[in-house]
């Protein structure tokens, strides 16, 4: 069942199965490391500051929960 970014929780993994963001945005999550085929950690997800933080490739990272609901996962 595919999901987004922003429905797990801290400890869950996924791999990434598509950015729906479109043109520069998209471009600067690929460019961050968010490819799709892809293994994500959620580390923390906060609704009161907004922010998903992920763990992808070793690096850590956050992004808006408006950002993080573009893409696209599969739970592993």
């Amino acid at each position: 069942m595919n999901l987004t970014l922003t429905e797990l929780r801290a400890g869950d993994s996924a791999r990434l199965l598509n950015i729906r963001a479109q043109g520069s945005f998209r471009r600067r999550l690929m460019e961050m490391g968010l490819l799709p085929g892809t293994m994500v950690r959620v580390v923390r997800s906060s609704l009161v500051s907004d922010l998903v933080e992920l763990e992808v490739r070793g690096m850590f990272l956050s992004l808006r929960r408006e950002d993080a609901n573009t893409l696209e996962v599969v739970r592993s």
